[in-house]
């Protein structure tokens, strides 16, 4: 009985929260100080949803997450997490910007009204976002990470882009015309939250909710690489705005999911950049002014003489069971990593000790290992005397001794482990120079 009033109080507003099932009463604020951080606190739903869904997997058949994959989905999230350490958010400081010197008609915050505009305007600012985040190659350069994944599971709804941000607040500044900013704020982080729990393919079609709402089945056809997947069903929450602008696709034979042109890597920093740097050499290649406009402003798929988002006989034409990128690490190797992202979320909040800098560059050397890079083990012992080291050098609380200790304790066996697979990694070099 005594677990009933937290699952009450916590858990049922926490989960009714992911499916966008809130009264406007319970989520109007007047300030943006108000607004509760809905994101932060729905982290832990993530977790343990991401938990449950393995075994529901399992007994319906459906593909299991990987390890590997898992990695680079959560390792881009944090990626598109780090500009919040310094900066804050875009999209909410523009958008209160221009509300504050260019309002119009300035509605009331506590109006249910007020908070319907507010859930359609951030609903159809996010359609012309994610549409564009497709068919503008720029924008396609950041949004293309989320894509990046040939699972579809609900980590994949982590793999975000850095980049993506510093564009997408456009869309939304003409609401800040009359909508307050704390109604934007509530909704577009339920938006976000909503988007998370169909990256699943544990939940078949929902009837007659199909119609309005973005399901998991609708989703997955945006997610596929299937050419009748291509370009479809960008809605956030709701899919009417696909039917009405003629974007919509119901789901048909099984999806193939993942980027037309597969990366092949784990790598989180070259899944982030890597299509700025296909284009940078495109651009480079192409001659005539108003061409290289079009390889900026166009679709990805466009070229000189082709529609501007490009020819659907262009996409290669695929269809299930597709193989996918695997290059993998034993079980130790793989818990080894799962150990040390735990350790490296709580680094910041433990003694400040991992900086930005030194967060990207763990994440490369996971990504490395997983590629089975040869420069992967030497990084990762790097890695480890820097954390070993900076840990030695930093006073803890007499109330994390213990903790700092066996932190610490793990570095230092993680130094030992990476020196002798280095020293392998140096004998085997020999040997083979000495045959030659």
């Amino acid at each position: 009985m005594e677990a009933w009033p937290l699952i009450k109080s916590k858990v049922f507003p926490g989960l009714r929260r992911l499916v966008y099932l809130v009264s406007p009463n319970e989520t109007s604020f007047e300030t943006v100080e108000d607004v509760p951080k809905y994101v932060d606190e729905a982290i832990p739903f993530f977790v343990a949803l991401m938990l449950l869904e393995i075994p529901i997997l399992l007994v319906k058949g459906k593909k299991l997450p990987r390890f590997n994959d898992g990695f680079s989905s959560i390792a881009n999230g944090l990626l598109s997490l780090l500009h919040n350490l310094l900066f804050r958010s875009v999209e909410l400081a523009t958008y209160i910007w221009v509300f504050e010197r260019f309002n119009i008609v300035q509605l009331p915050w506590d109006s249910p009204w007020t908070w319907l505009a507010g859930f359609l305007g951030v609903d159809l600012g996010y359609y012309w976002v994610h549409r564009c985040g497709h068919e503008v190659n720029i924008f396609w350069a950041g949004h293309q990470t989320h894509h990046s994944s040939e699972d579809y599971n609900l980590t994949t709804a982590l793999r975000q882009s850095a980049l993506l941000k510093y564009i997408s607040w456009i869309f939304y500044l003409p609401l800040a015309l009359f909508v307050p900013p704390s109604v934007f704020l509530v909704h577009s982080q339920f938006n976000l939250l909503y988007q998370f729990w169909i990256h699943t393919e544990t939940v078949d079609k929902l009837g007659p909710l199909e119609w309005i709402l973005n399901t998991p089945s609708h989703h997955r056809v945006h997610h596929g690489r299937n050419r009748y997947c291509i370009d479809k069903n960008y809605g956030g929450t709701l899919i009417i705005f696909d039917r009405i602008f003629g974007t919509f696709e119901a789901e048909k034979e099984e999806v193939v999911y993942g980027l037309v042109h597969p990366i092949n890597t784990w790598n989180p920093l070259y899944s982030q950049f890597c299509h700025l740097m296909y284009m940078w050499e495109v651009f480079k290649t192409t001659e005539g002014f108003g061409n290289k406009l079009s390889v900026i402003l166009k679709g990805p798929g466009w070229g000189p003489g082709k529609p501007r988002t490009g020819l659907i006989e262009d996409i290669p034409d695929v269809h299930a069971p597709q193989e996918r990128y695997n290059s993998d690490l034993p079980l130790w190797a793989n818990l080894y990593v799962w150990l040390h992202m735990g350790l490296l979320l709580a680094l910041p909040v433990y003694f400040i000790v991992a900086g930005i800098v030194f967060i990207v560059f763990t994440l490369t050397c996971f990504g490395f290992l997983y590629d089975h890079k040869k420069s992967g083990p030497a990084l990762e012992l790097i890695r480890c005397v820097i954390l070993t080291v900076s840990l030695r050098t930093v006073s803890a609380p007499d109330s994390l001794g213990p903790l700092h200790l066996a932190v610490t304790c793990i570095y230092a066996g993680s130094v030992l482990i990476w020196t002798f697979i280095c020293l392998g990694q140096v004998s085997v070099t020999v040997k083979a120079k000495k045959i030659q």
